[in-house]
């Protein structure tokens, strides 16, 4: 009896936890480790979940990180469901599930502000790192043409496989494995820090849209007109091309 009422109290918690965001999330990074696994140990070094602290003072939490001597690959996950629509320059992509549209960061963006962490942690800007976006398969993908590789997880290992031309010599390999190693390790403290410096970083954001001021380059908002209609844009286009999207 008490072994039944353990079990049914053990699939209530699952079933629970199984409708939250934050647990189909770790789902999400623990299918995604299970796929580079099935990379070779000897040619790919895989880092999972590195918090890089950025010259400006705020840090960059990367999912993963793969090195070898056919580059470095920088991969961010989303485990999104729904249609995702979005192009390369656009600031914000969306989510449109059961009719509700919802407004996303680009990934694109965020991988880039990743590599640039790495960068300066490094301290070589010359190191050939390539920016990967992996959906879920639970989401479908309905994207501009684009050059930035956006792919399925399960396309995962194959796409890495893809790169064969030889960048990196192997002692380079073992120097930036073992600079990186040493940041998949972090405390509660700066996980708290790093979700309270993205925080403030969005509401600083939202204060200056709201104010007629571009985020991004900081020169005035204005209305400017495109083939979908009227829209707020950066008033320093083409060289910014900033733009307010509807939620």
């Amino acid at each position: 009896m008490i072994y039944i009422l353990l079990m049914a109290g053990f699939l209530l918690a699952i079933s629970i936890l199984g409708k939250s965001p934050k647990f189909k999330g770790m789902m999400g990074e623990l299918s995604v480790r299970r796929q580079l696994r099935k990379l070779g140990a000897k040619e790919y070094k895989v880092l999972n979940n590195l918090m890089i602290q950025r010259a400006d003072g705020k840090t960059s939490q990367i999912d993963h990180v793969v090195i070898s001597k056919h580059g470095v690959f920088v991969i961010e996950t989303k485990n999104y469901k729904g249609w995702i629509r979005g192009s390369e320059k656009a600031e914000y992509w969306a989510q449109i599930l059961y009719r509700r549209k919802e407004r996303i960061y680009s990934p694109i963006r965020q991988n880039y502000g990743h590599i640039k962490a790495l960068e300066g942690h490094l301290g070589d800007s010359s190191i050939p790192f390539i920016s990967i976006i992996a959906f879920s398969p639970r989401a479908e993908l309905k994207l501009d043409p684009m050059s930035t590789v956006v792919i399925y997880t399960t396309q995962l290992v194959s796409t890495i496989q893809q790169y064969t031309d030889i960048v990196l010599a192997d002692a380079q390999v073992q120097q930036i494995h073992q600079a990186l190693s040493v940041k998949t390790s972090h405390t509660h403290r700066e996980r708290k820090k790093h979700v309270s410096d993205i925080k403030q970083s969005l509401r600083e954001k939202e204060a200056l849209a709201s104010a007629g001021i571009c985020p991004r380059c900081k020169s005035k908002l204005v209305e400017r007109q495109g083939k979908n209609g009227a829209f707020i844009g950066c008033s320093s286009f083409p060289k910014c091309r900033y733009t307010q999207t509807s939620s």
